[in-house]
């Protein structure tokens, strides 16, 4: 890279292949920098020059050419993985010999049957990093960050692995504020609506006929928490979503159920308890009671974790600031 004035940064690309996919299609890549920062890309040729403030100039040059790196690496450039170069443009610490599955350097990566997963933001990184460290772990926080959905990719990638021989996907089946009253069908039929957002995370790493036969043969299961107690969860990873909905006598029945070779993962929202007024959230007590044990781990996500659609952290933000003023 060369600089010319204070107003202008200029970056060079040899592949001019590679430099159209940096900008994407009709340079949509370089308007959502454009957009993120405050800076105008302008192209000629295979050079990008950044008009803008030094500090702005700065953060979209480190982007681009991150960017440019992952496609020299045979990755693909969408608006997710620019999202992610934001967030993470501060450079963390290399990870330990544990996480060496990763590749090199800083970068982790989750590799599923259909697609390759990386965290987006160092809460996220964090978290997945604690998930293959510790047999029991704790994500909490608002939703949208990626704490089911990362949990869901580590299982699929320990499946593959061989480090698991089952998956087995739990929450509570409590409505979300409303009575749906009676539902027709079999049972598999009355709890599905509540299991959905599991299925959808599966349908993301599995492809479906690979999925419909690990289901037929129990190596992936998909239940409410109540079908969960007497049973001994063993050689499995095991992931207990929406668990502010979960009792006390519920939470502790299903931590109680981790057997030999699993590894366990509790995600939650402590603001979206849907339980009856006077019922203790089981979630907030297991952090209250287990929080000092080694080999159990807390992550925990805020608003600026959010990776859905950008509103989405500031309504949270907006409802957060009300019930504090409250």
């Amino acid at each position: 890279m060369s600089t010319g004035t204070l107003s202008e940064a200029v970056l060079e690309f040899p592949d001019n292949r590679l430099l159209i996919e940096l900008c994407g299609e009709f340079d949509r890549n370089l308007t959502d920098i454009e957009t993120r920062v405050g800076v105008q890309i302008l192209r000629r040729g295979n050079i990008l020059a950044i008009h803008g403030e030094p500090s702005a100039q700065a953060e979209a040059t480190e982007v681009l050419q991150s960017l440019y790196q992952r496609l020299e690496q045979g990755r693909s450039v969408g608006r997710g993985d620019i999202d992610r170069e934001f967030r993470m443009s501060e450079k963390a610490e290399t990870p330990d010999h544990q996480l060496d599955m990763f590749g090199s350097g800083d970068r982790i990566e989750i590799k599923t049957r259909k697609k390759l997963i990386e965290p987006r933001t160092e809460a996220q990184k964090a978290y997945v990093k604690s998930l293959y460290e510790n047999e029991l772990a704790f994500g909490i926080g608002p939703a949208g960050t990626g704490k089911t959905y990362l949990a869901v990719a580590v299982g699929v990638n320990m499946f593959i692995q061989g480090h698991v021989d089952k998956i087995i996907l739990s929450r509570p089946a409590v409505e979300a504020g409303e009575r749906l009253g009676f539902l027709p069908g079999d049972m598999k039929d009355k709890v599905d609506p509540y299991m959905q957002p599991l299925y959808d995370a599966l349908n993301d790493f599995l492809p479906g006929k690979q999925l419909a036969r690990m289901m037929e043969e129990k190596t992936v299961e998909i239940a409410p928490l109540a079908f969960m107690r007497g049973r001994t969860l063993s050689h499995a990873f095991v992931v207990l979503d929406e668990a502010q909905n979960a009792t006390s006598m519920q939470m502790k029945m299903f931590l109680t159920r981790l057997g030999e070779g699993s590894r366990m993962v509790i995600t939650g929202d402590r603001s979206q308890v849907d339980l009856p007024r006077g019922v203790q959230s089981g979630l907030r007590d297991a952090e209250r009671i287990l929080n000092h044990i080694e080999k159990i781990s807390f992550n925990y996500f805020t608003a600026k974790d959010v990776v859905r659609h950008p509103l989405v952290a500031k309504i949270i933000d907006a409802y957060d600031r009300d019930s504090e003023s409250g």
